[in-house]
């Protein structure tokens, strides 16, 4: 095996672990906050939640942005712009960054539920995020 094959395998490896690695200590840090277990259904269900929004009026869900069929593009309610897909399987590079992962949490939760969202709910959504 040449060593440039070889070095393209170890990084792809490597790769693969990062990525694994990123999810999991998520996970480990919200179950450090308190979370129980994660459930991938509890996540749809949570993702799929209407949230009546005070000032609007309106019910608020994740879709709204996100849309039905996570393998496809979003677009933000207020701000027009393309969101890019949330299952992992059409965008690779989803759920690779904890501190955008916690950014967005921030932003979507408050946006979408007038709350921050609790640990256990960011854990039931990733593990539901995850499997896409």
């Amino acid at each position: 095996m040449k060593f440039s094959t070889m070095l393209l395998l170890l990084l792809t490896c490597f790769a693969v672990v990062v990525e694994a690695g990123s999810l999991d200590e998520r996970f480990a840090s919200y179950q450090e906050k308190g979370a129980g277990s994660f459930d991938p259904q509890q996540g749809q269900i949570i993702w799929q939640q209407g949230v009546l929004h005070t000032k609007s009026g309106k019910s608020r869900t994740c879709g709204d942005c996100h849309g039905d069929d996570l393998t496809k593009p979003g677009k933000h309610q207020k701000s027009g712009k393309t969101i890019e897909p949330m299952a992992p399987s059409a965008n690779p590079q989803r759920l690779k960054d904890g501190k955008k992962i916690e950014k967005w949490f921030k932003r979507n939760c408050k946006w979408t539920w007038g709350r921050a969202c609790t640990v256990q709910e960011k854990g039931d959504i990733l593990s539901y995020l995850q499997q896409l």
